[in-house]
């Protein structure tokens, strides 16, 4: 009897390791679909940000002349807002000096 007992534990065993091998190869395999699926999601998501980046890269040419705009408009709005201050101070000194010759 101890030796049909060996005998069935070690049938039972190995009928364990087969399945749990068989399920073991299910479980890679269907890692492995999922990890191409990713890849090739991974990919597509890369060609859509080249895409992307190139569209942005054609417009740098219009960034680089707003830019230039801007600037340039800024330089007047500069100038036109330090005239109108110097030609206040000149009209209040040029008052000041009347009072004090009319004194």
């Amino acid at each position: 009897m101890t030796t049909r007992h060996l005998s069935n534990a070690a049938e039972n065993n190995q009928h364990e390791s087969s399945e749990f091998e068989i399920r073991r190869a299910a479980f890679v395999g269907e890692i492995g679909e999922s990890l191409e699926q990713v890849l090739v999601q991974i990919n597509a998501l890369n060609r859509s940000l080249e895409g992307i980046i190139e569209i942005g890269n054609e417009f740098s040419s219009v960034e680089a002349l707003w830019s230039q705009f801007e600037t340039v408009m800024g330089r007047e709005d500069d100038n036109a807002q330090a005239q109108p201050a110097t030609g206040q101070e000149q009209e209040s000194s040029t008052r000041d000096h009347g009072h004090g010759e009319h004194s």
